[in-house]
């Protein structure tokens, strides 16, 4: 039986084309996909659909498919879904081998929390890494805790994993600490307030002072 963690996918080579086929492989509970990359000639598949809709839950999944009785490593590079339903309506994979390194965007995750009163606003969703097609980390995290408001985290700053390269700009800025804008505002409110009650209670002083003095 198929897991989540198993990639080796049997995959159908497809010979009829177009929307209305399209729809019937998706009626039967496949998902219709095109293989490319290093040189050769599309290959129209069609994939186990429940399978795969769980294994491309994962950011750049690989897939280790069996064409025809033959290996084929993939990289999963785009998943067409319907808008409306969120059905998976077709599949790009690019042809990869094992110990080449690729160019992928890997998504950044923030954990820890960040000095109080203070959030973490993630400015860079994912960051551009080069990497070896079967060893791509599922995420880069990003830890905040304890961090003050102004720090600035760049991509020169992340931990990258062994074997993996940067490639998006070292100062892209991936995570900022700041104090809420809410917050601020609050703050300038009271400030006014204060600022509102003192001087009441100036003029309140001096107009207490003229009338002892009369």
């Amino acid at each position: 039986m198929s897991t989540e963690t198993d990639t080796k996918v049997q995959a159908e080579v497809r010979e009829n084309f177009g929307k209305g086929f399209a729809r019937r492989l998706r009626a039967a509970g496949k998902i219709p996909a095109v293989i490319y990359g290093h040189g050769t000639s599309p290959v129209h598949v069609a994939l186990p659909g429940h399978q795969v809709a769980l294994l491309v839950r994962r950011a750049n999944a690989v897939l280790e498919l069996d064409l025809d009785g033959k290996e084929q490593l993939t990289l999963v590079k785009d998943v067409q879904k319907d808008p409306v339903h969120q059905i998976i309506e077709h599949i790009d994979l690019l042809v990869v081998k094992k110990g080449e390194k690729i160019q992928v965007d890997v998504p950044v995750v923030v954990v820890g929390e960040p000095f109080a009163g203070t959030i973490a606003n993630l400015d860079a969703q994912t960051v551009a890494l080069e990497v070896e097609a079967t060893h791509i980390p599922e995420h880069i995290e990003v830890d905040v805790e304890g961090l003050e408001d102004g720090t600035h985290i760049t991509a020169a700053d992340l931990k990258l994993p062994k074997g993996a390269t940067l490639v998006a700009d070292a100062e892209l800025l991936v995570v900022a600490v700041s104090v809420p804008a809410a917050t601020l505002a609050a703050e300038d409110e009271i400030a006014e307030a204060d600022a509102e009650v003192a001087a009441e209670q100036s003029e309140e002083a001096e107009e207490a002072k003229e009338e002892e003095s009369e």
